[in-house]
């Protein structure tokens, strides 16, 4: 058995690792030479038998698998989710369902496809002139929209709304940028605001048959310019009364999209009408240390898709039902609120020194310039925070926030 990963990068990383564990080696396709070094930060080439990438096209990279006896392809973040469901179509693997590829990576068509499924999705419409989606916006009767590319991850370029100017200056900016991934954005997308509990579930599929590895509740909070800005999230335990209807959601919308084996990374408000679809990616949660899930929680996604990928019947042994009950545990976004250059680590000490920080991850380095943050990419990194007591989580995170809030990167 060989596995090959596609743009390995991320929690992609992780699950190489864990691949390896269990004894199987691995290959490495690059879809992009365009890759942020966000993601390739870190990436070591000795992880694996072979670094291919894209160039020649699918079939002769499919081909070139082959002869080198991979038996599965696996997407290690969203940038290679289309690559790797069109190798698995081409080479006859275990994958997902390749006439809905489109609706795998593009949000429009994501959404289309989970609605003419009778599931709830936010009303969107896509425009390529800034100018037509104010006046559809105007003319649409929403108190507030939220503006974002088709195919990105991470809060990149997304924006909340509450006028046509606003509306207008967002589409503006994602259609003369690029995305996260390097690729250019064809169009850009609004959409109705949710408001709710938000959630995401981690999952993993073979052969149609899914299970939530994962299930954890976001907090966000309004940044500068009307950005949405990950704060905190906090596992749900499966028996948890609230989460029951996003569990019984999400499997519902994979069959839609076609998911129907690998990871899958879903996104959902529980709004007052029922859960309502956010977004879907066809591949790992990102940001996340699945060792500290592992030790809190008993399962991450990325080990349960490793055992799955080994031994594909672990998936219909493993109970996605049963309650764990870490205590409290928190991934906890970092926000660094004043642009400057990075002097030193000194903060990553202070925060070590935190009682209840159990991991830190962070790619800063001396002489950086840190933005102030709006999104992922501008996020200086995150950390876990675990304790039996939640209220010595809490006095932690308010430590955090406080020092923060002065300078702590770039003071």
């Amino acid at each position: 058995m060989k596995i090959a990963l596609v743009d390995g990068h991320s929690t992609g990383r992780a699950l190489v690792e864990a691949v390896r564990r269990r004894g199987i080696p691995c290959v490495h396709i690059s879809s992009s030479p365009r890759m942020s070094e966000y993601f390739t930060r870190g990436f070591d080439p000795a992880w694996y038998d072979a670094c291919l990438d894209a160039t020649a096209g699918p079939a002769a990279l499919a081909a070139r698998l082959a002869s080198l006896g991979v038996t599965r392809v696996v997407a290690g973040t969203e940038s290679g989710v289309v690559l790797t469901d069109t190798l698995t179509h081409l080479m006859a693997l275990p994958g997902n369902r390749y006439e809905t590829v489109g609706a795998r990576r593009d949000k429009a068509a994501m959404g289309r496809a989970v609605a003419a499924a009778g599931l709830a999705t936010p009303l969107t419409a896509e425009f390529a002139d800034a100018d037509r989606a104010a006046t559809w916006f105007a003319a649409g009767g929403l108190a507030e929209a939220v503006v974002k590319p088709p195919s990105s991850a991470g809060s990149d370029n997304v924006r909340f709304c509450r006028t046509a100017d606003e509306v207008r200056e967002a589409c503006a900016r994602v259609l003369g940028s690029r995305n996260l991934y390097g690729e250019p954005n064809r169009a850009a997308l609004v959409q109705e605001r949710l408001h709710g509990v938000e959630y995401y579930a981690n999952s993993v599929s073979h052969d149609g048959v899914h299970r939530i590895a994962e299930l954890w509740r976001y907090t966000k909070r309004s940044g500068a310019g009307g950005h949405p800005v990950y704060d905190y999230e906090q596992p749900v335990a499966p028996d948890a009364a609230q989460a029951a209807s996003v569990r019984a959601f999400v499997p519902a919308v994979l069959d839609a999209l076609g998911v129907a084996c690998g990871a899958a990374h879903t996104e959902v408000m529980a709004t007052a009408r029922g859960p309502v679809l956010i977004e879907s990616g066809a591949r790992l949660g990102g940001g996340t240390l699945p060792w500290v899930i592992e030790k809190y929680c008993g399962t991450s996604q990325t080990s349960l898709l490793a055992d799955t990928l080994v031994e594909p019947d672990a998936l219909r042994r493993f109970d996605d039902t049963a309650a764990v009950r870490p205590g409290e545990l928190r991934n906890v976004a970092l926000i660094n609120s004043e642009a400057g250059t990075v002097r030193s680590l000194d903060w990553a000490d202070r925060l070590q020194r935190l009682p209840t920080l159990v991991a830190l991850s962070h790619g800063v380095r001396p002489g950086q310039r840190l933005p102030v943050t709006t999104d992922l990419l501008s996020s200086p990194g995150y950390v876990y925070l675990a304790a039996q007591d939640p209220h010595e989580v809490e006095r932690d995170y308010d430590a955090l926030r406080f020092m923060e809030s002065r300078s702590l990167y770039t003071g």
